[in-house]
């Protein structure tokens, strides 16, 4: 067996952790690059790059999770980390070629989708929802201090200097799959040569939301999740270069703020998250976490001061207990051989959203007018104001945020389309949808097959 020992779920662990490590260190680096190489329409276009990565995430996952069925695990490590980190090093050595990359990279950036595969193949059903929770701390690990790490170096040694450390950590990642990770796919599950059949079935992006509307509360839950998670995904790819650009945040602070939100989020999704199901219920935590989501979102958007985006900050941690309480819903209710088939949809929902959430952000800070286009001059003037507050007749004076505005809208239509799912009944139709148990039709970024345990950290770095 190639690599160190059996395969574990500490192989994933370091896969992950190195990962988005990388990504994380150029948190600052990046929202400078990205300003400097739009300058016209910052937002607009961060939208544009991420909602292209999104949606070819979202049409390959399958598709790599099926292959990965037929061919191993190893080897789609090695090509999804490998194309996931290749924009690297172009950040310093062209910032086009660097944006476009990161655009196409989303074909190959579902690293999650092949670990939650790997992980399924080593561990049993009842192990399986705790190694999915441990994969998903590591990711919150791995982004609570690299941007901060990132930001010391950048403003010590410079931008290079990072973006060197970053592509070093990749290679690392690279070398660790090639040296380290056993493949965890059994020999005899593979087959003898490399033309082998695989399940289109599986490889469709489209046929778990093709089975939405066959029972009316799994319809109800998907609604729920998309009107939800539409503007989260949005709120992911801009959130950070908004503190920046608009609010004022220096480098430094945009770190602290992701450390100490994303520590208050892992602690919302353990702690605060067991004590609510206990006491309140499963649906009345999944009303709570919209609940505390519309407040996140409205301030955001209302929100001129940086102490108003700290406090509305600790309230998106408390948020962040709605997926884990969807996905506890579902776990506990559905058929034991109907959980992957609902989980599978709720993965298709997600994944869409990571496609058309970052877009339709992009495009309302376009018709908004919330540009840049002042920032290099605010800098280097030292200005307090805010470029886009500097006339209080300005309608973006009076609403900062206005797609925070459009997503705490939606989530409301999400908050009332919740009150109507029954709680303790979930029936799912049987028939001929078959449970894919090794989770690799995963989403990446969406840990969501671990069940109640399937924690989101709620900060993810826009750039993977």
């Amino acid at each position: 067996r190639q690599g160190i020992g059996e395969p574990s779920v500490y192989h994933a662990v370091v896969v992950i952790f190195l990962e988005f490590f990388a990504w994380g260190l150029l948190t600052t680096p990046m929202l400078t690059v990205l300003h400097q190489t739009f300058p016209q329409h910052t937002f607009l276009m961060n939208g544009l790059i991420h909602g292209v990565k999104g949606l070819l995430s979202f049409l390959s996952a399958p598709l790599i999770g099926a292959l990965s069925d037929v061919w191993g695990r190893k080897s789609f490590l090695l090509l999804t980390v490998f194309f996931t980190c290749a924009p690297i090093p172009l950040m310093k050595i062209s910032p086009w070629w660097y944006f476009a990359v990161i655009s196409m990279s989303g074909v190959f950036a579902v690293t999650f989708s092949v670990i939650f595969a790997y992980v399924a193949d080593i561990t049993q059903e009842h192990e399986r929802s705790t190694a999915y929770g441990l994969v998903s701390a590591t990711f919150a690990a791995s982004l609570v201090t690299s941007p901060a790490i990132g930001a010391y170096l950048s403003q010590a040694y410079g931008d290079t200097l990072v973006v060197v450390l970053a592509s070093g950590v990749a290679l690392l990642d690279i070398g660790f799959i090639l040296l380290a990770v056993p493949e965890s796919l059994p020999e005899e599950m593979r087959p003898v040569s490399w033309g082998a059949p695989i399940s289109w079935e599986q490889a469709d992006p489209f046929a778990s939301l093709r089975k939405v509307g066959q029972d009316s509360t799994v319809l109800l839950i998907c609604i729920t999740v998309f009107l939800s998670y539409l503007p989260e995904a949005g709120q992911y790819s801009s959130f950070f270069l908004y503190l920046r650009q608009v609010i004022g945040f220096s480098s430094e602070t945009v770190a602290a703020f992701i450390g100490v939100v994303g520590i208050l989020s892992i602690l919302a999704q353990t702690v605060v998250l067991g004590i609510l199901m206990r006491s309140i219920g499963n649906k009345n935590t999944i009303l709570l976490g919209l609940g505390f989501q519309i407040l996140q979102l409205a301030w955001y958007g209302f929100g001129s001061q940086p102490w108003m985006m700290w406090a509305a900050g600790a309230v998106a941690a408390m948020s962040s207990i709605t997926f884990p309480a969807v996905s506890a819903m579902v776990s506990r209710n559905a058929d034991p051989d109907q959980q992957g088939v609902v989980q599978g949809m709720i993965t298709g929902i997600r994944g869409l959203c990571n496609g058309l959430g970052p877009a339709l952000y992009g495009f309302v800070f376009y018709l908004f007018h919330v540009e840049l286009n002042e920032m290099a001059e605010v800098e280097t003037l030292g200005k307090a104001s805010k470029p886009n507050m500097a006339n209080p007749t300005d309608e973006s004076s009076i609403i900062p945020g206005p797609p925070f505005l459009f997503g705490a809208c939606s989530v409301l239509l999400s908050l009332l389309v919740a009150l109507f799912i029954p709680e303790h009944t979930l029936a799912l139709r049987s028939g001929s949808h078959k449970k894919h148990s090794n989770g690799a039709q995963a989403h990446p970024h969406s840990p969501q097959a671990g069940g109640s345990d399937g924690k989101e950290p709620l900060l993810e770095d826009s750039s993977v």
